[in-house]
């Protein structure tokens, strides 16, 4: 059949790699010049069929930017399955959020600067002392007046690295792969839980492993870590660019370090949380009244429990309804069918929240 087919392919990553598309009409050859998209504007390319060029009804392809080491991928680093085309004449809209770096899934170069603060930063309020670690945009030092939003995050044993016991987020490879696409301009600040006191730390209320230290902890991150971090590093400290996220327990207490302490936190990065332990918490939800505009992102896998989502769903409709009153809360949640509760399933949620929640991407 005749065509005058037009593929246009945004991608956020600018680099000096050509594009071209690889697929059955090509062999799959992955630098072939016949089939090299022409650049039209910044991270904007096009490759037009000529009319009467005979073309399959349909063809599979993928986009490469000059070989399979630099095939395309999914937002978070994950591959893709082959796009299908019809040969038909018409355009073709295609978005490529993230490419190969010669067969690696981010450009090393991209990796943040990790920094321990101590081993043993002074915890006052509960007594003891707690091992911190800060993350640095790769081009900090380079870019020397920039300020930049802080997001804290529990357990930081299973953060970046290989983790320890439970695997980890690599949140380190994950902040690599969002400065291909510039939107990497954020410090993290890794927090280790207490390790046989954790439960009672990350929870307010009684349980069984005792009377919950939470309020204590939260104290620590606004009063004494907080103050440290932004008189040492160029921070923006209002709210609005304040996040504070974690998983499981770690969830859990940052959902109440928002509620508890709204003009600290204003982004919250929730990941599968434990509600199920504090049923109170909904209650908590909707007599609250955020003092700023805020951003909640919260994360469930279905396969974690058949009462996973159901509260997830319940504690969003909860928060929704104290608006009367307060400021908007805008509140995104993500449900993964096939999500359990494991790093993995968080460590591949990490970028889409982070972009959510810094930079109004969905």
């Amino acid at each position: 059949m005749s065509s005058s087919l037009r593929l246009e392919l945004y991608t956020p990553v600018i680099d000096d790699r050509p594009i071209f598309l690889a697929g059955a009409i090509n062999g799959w050859h992955p630098c072939d010049e016949r089939f090299r998209l022409q650049p039209v504007g910044e991270g904007h390319y096009v490759l037009e069929f000529p009319g009467g060029e005979p073309l399959p009804e349909s063809f599979e392809y993928k986009y490469t930017k000059g070989g399979w080491e630099h095939v395309e991928l999914g937002s978070t680093g994950e591959g893709v399955l082959n796009r299908s085309c019809s040969g038909a004449s018409h355009v073709e809209p295609d978005i490529v959020p993230h490419w190969r770096w010669y067969g690696n899934q981010f450009n090393p170069d991209f990796l943040p600067r990790i920094e321990l603060i101590s081993d043993h930063f002074d915890l006052p309020q509960l007594g003891t002392t707690r091992r911190v670690h800060v993350l640095l945009p790769h081009d900090y030092d380079v870019h020397a007046e920039k300020h930049y939003p802080v997001l804290y995050l529990h357990d930081g044993q299973n953060l970046f690295g290989e983790g320890t016991g439970y695997g980890s987020w690599q949140i380190e490879q994950k902040m690599a792969i969002l400065a291909s696409r510039a939107n990497h301009e954020l410090i993290l600040v890794s927090i280790d839980h207490g390790e046989t006191e954790r439960i009672r730390e990350f929870t307010l209320e009684s349980t069984k492993a005792g009377k919950g230290k939470g309020r204590f902890y939260l104290e620590f991150i606004t009063q004494t870590l907080k103050p440290f971090v932004d008189s040492s590093f160029r921070t923006v400290s209002d709210p609005e660019n304040t996040g504070i996220g974690g998983s499981s327990l770690g969830g859990l207490i940052s959902i109440y370090a928002g509620l508890r302490h709204p003009d600290v936190f204003g982004r919250l990065l929730v990941f599968s949380p434990s509600l199920w332990i504090s049923p109170k918490i909904y209650f908590d939800a909707i007599r609250f009244k955020a003092p700023v505009p805020m951003r909640v992102f919260v994360y469930g896998g279905e396969a974690e429990g058949a009462y996973m989502v159901p509260n997830l769903q319940r504690f969003k409709d909860a928060l929704v309804r104290q608006q009367y009153g307060g400021h908007t809360i805008d509140m995104y949640l993500s449900v993964d069918p096939e999500g359990t509760h494991q790093e993995q399933h968080w460590s591949r949620e990490f970028p889409r929240a982070v972009e959510w929640l810094f930079y109004g991407h969905h």
